[in-house]
């Protein structure tokens, strides 16, 4: 996909937009010839408005100077006609990801977008914006746009793709109309063989605790707080689940723990052992 957009050069091959052959050499000529993406990081500036994300580089001028003023009208527009809820005068670094989401599709659109791809849209949203964003691919679709959906969710495919292509190790193993395939029939063509999908295990039997986790906060690298009097225990002969869409704690977290990143309050210990602000090196041994 980053090809399509012009991020990256194909050795060999040919794209034809609407029967055309085209050489997309960077994502400016991506944007004439109406291809969009929304990346799975976002490319947005937290400092900007959402207006200003939205017209960067399209700006509606008036009088020799950017007319900020029009632009918001125009955003506002687009925002109610794909009921997308987005506010044009917000700042970016105060919205949640799922409407940062929403603010980079309306950028595509913007910029008269055909074509828009997406990668790994859901991966940081909550179910409920997850439902959101399918209706609002569903009426995209509507109205004549086509989509490149990239997911390795298998229950996304068959609830909103018409054809799904499967590349496994960089080849493209097969081309199937959705309506026409099972979820382990797709499964299977991902990873070479038949996939079961229901796991027989043993119940747990945790033993002494190994690492316990004791009101910690931790924060991140603009000092905001995103882990905050955060407890939990782990045990020998367990394995424990931590769940959260992207942008949640989870990383800051999980750095805390490894000695990556320093932890403002509460404390850390490894086999009764305080490792809290240790050096990696010391924690690793």
């Amino acid at each position: 996909m980053n090809v399509l957009f012009g991020l990256y050069q194909p050795e060999k091959g040919e794209i034809r937009v609407k029967g055309e052959r085209v050489l997309i050499t960077d994502p400016n000529v991506a944007d004439r010839l109406g291809i969009g993406m929304v990346h799975q990081h976002f490319m947005l500036i937290e400092s900007f408005t959402v207006t200003e994300n939205i017209v960067l580089g399209h700006e509606p001028k008036k009088a020799g100077r950017i007319n900020l003023a029009q632009a918001a009208k125009d955003v506002q527009e687009l925002s109610d006609r794909y009921r997308l809820k987005v506010d044009p005068y917000a700042k970016v670094e105060t919205i949640s990801v799922g409407m940062q989401q929403r603010v980079e599709i309306l950028k595509t659109l913007y910029r008269g977008t055909d074509i828009l791809i997406l990668d790994e849209p859901t991966a940081v949203l909550t179910p409920q914006e997850i439902n959101e964003l399918m209706d609002i691919l569903k009426m995209l679709v509507k109205e004549g746009k086509s989509i490149i959906l990239i997911t390795h969710k298998l229950k996304e495919i068959m609830a909103i793709c018409d054809r799904c292509t499967v590349i496994r190790r960089g080849k493209g193993i097969g081309t199937v109309n959705v309506d026409n395939t099972t979820p382990n029939e797709l499964a299977a063509m991902m990873v070479g063989r038949e996939v079961n999908f229901s796991v027989e295990k043993m119940p747990a039997k945790p033993m002494r605790t190994v690492l316990s986790v004791s009101n910690i906060t931790v924060q991140n690298t603009r000092g905001l707080k995103v882990v905050n009097n955060l407890s939990l225990e782990v045990n020998a002969g367990e394995i424990i689940g931590l769940a959260g869409v992207e942008g949640n704690g989870q990383s800051e977290f999980i750095e805390a723990i490894t000695g990556l990143r320093k932890v403002e309050s509460g404390y850390i210990t490894l086999n009764e052992q305080d490792i809290t602000n240790l050096p990696v090196r010391k924690i690793t041994e």
